[in-house]
């Protein structure tokens, strides 16, 4: 019969949907997962960077000590 649908035609059109459904589910998680170390990461760079120096006046403290500030 011409434009209708059988039962198994629907199951199945249901199951891709739920498919894509936790693929999709699954990539968010993940890129949830992955923007939270990369701005981790990022935080402790930027710490690493504030405590080094060339001069003492880079730091904040105004003593630069082997490159580090105290």
């Amino acid at each position: 019969m011409k434009g209708q649908l059988s039962a198994e035609m629907i199951i199945l059109l249901a199951v891709v949907l739920a498919i894509v459904a936790i693929a999709a589910n699954y990539l968010l998680q993940t890129a949830q997962h992955s923007g939270e170390a990369a701005q981790n990461k990022t935080e402790q760079i930027t710490k690493a960077m504030e405590k080094t120096c060339i001069t003492d006046a880079d730091c904040k403290s105004g003593q630069c000590i082997n490159g580090m500030c105290k």
